[in-house]
């Protein structure tokens, strides 16, 4: 009877840590997979062929002749910014949204139990619970911050961990909840967003982005 008792009493502890793993949390908001996207506002709209220049590390170099400029967010000085501004550019404006960077500013609120495996060659990050409130909190200050330093527009990276090794049972759904919130409230903020990576699930969010990166390619959707 001892026997039979300690391994049921070990099945039940297994489907009880289970169901922990499976279930949200109370630092867990589940995001709405079919909210309607934000359409009404007067954000910078990209065209079909803009030129651009991509720099997210060193001093900017705003000599080159072209209509956008994709800069750090937190790195880039607001004065680059408002130059880059004064001589016609939009500048957007990265950051990464579905990993943790240990480098970054605000990088003491996330939460342990957020932080997930390393990103493949990117031994300073880890991917992020895109399903906690916590990260969700984060993410609005950035945006906020964007809106702050007068950012055109953002690009959020890192926005597939749902097709990666995450340390996270993430779903199809929990992306598509994710990326359509970071898209209005970037909107809702008057600012222009970029679907980063995720472009397996173009169909459902191109309505929810201004246009659309994957590596060193841009497009406009």
């Amino acid at each position: 009877m001892k026997v039979i008792f300690t391994v049921v009493f070990a099945l039940m502890m297994i489907a009880i840590a289970g169901c922990k793993d499976e279930s949200n949390n109370e630092n867990n908001t589940i995001l709405n997979p079919d909210v309607p996207s934000v359409t009404e506002g007067d954000w910078y709209r990209p065209v079909v062929f803009v030129t651009w220049q991509w720099q997210l590390a060193g001093t900017i170099n705003t000599s080159y002749a072209v209509e956008i400029y994709d800069v750090d967010l937190f790195n880039t000085p607001l004065v680059t910014i408002q130059e880059l501004q004064a001589s016609g550019k939009k500048v957007v404006c990265y950051f990464s949204a579905g990993s943790y960077e240990d480098f970054r500013e605000d990088k003491d609120q996330f939460l342990p139990e957020e932080l997930g495996s390393t990103l493949n060659g990117w031994e300073d990050e880890r991917w992020l619970d895109i399903r906690s409130t916590n990260v969700h909190k984060i993410m609005k200050s950035r945006l906020d911050l964007a809106r702050k330093k007068g950012c055109d527009g953002v690009e959020p990276d890192n926005m597939d961990g749902y097709t990666n090794n995450s340390g996270f049972n993430l779903t199809a759904k929990d992306q598509l909840a994710f990326n359509k919130f970071i898209a209005n409230e970037a909107h809702k903020r008057e600012l222009s967003v970029g679907l980063k990576n995720d472009l397996d699930q173009i169909i459902e969010l191109v309505d929810y982005y201004d246009f659309g990166s994957s590596g060193s390619r841009v497009s406009i959707v």
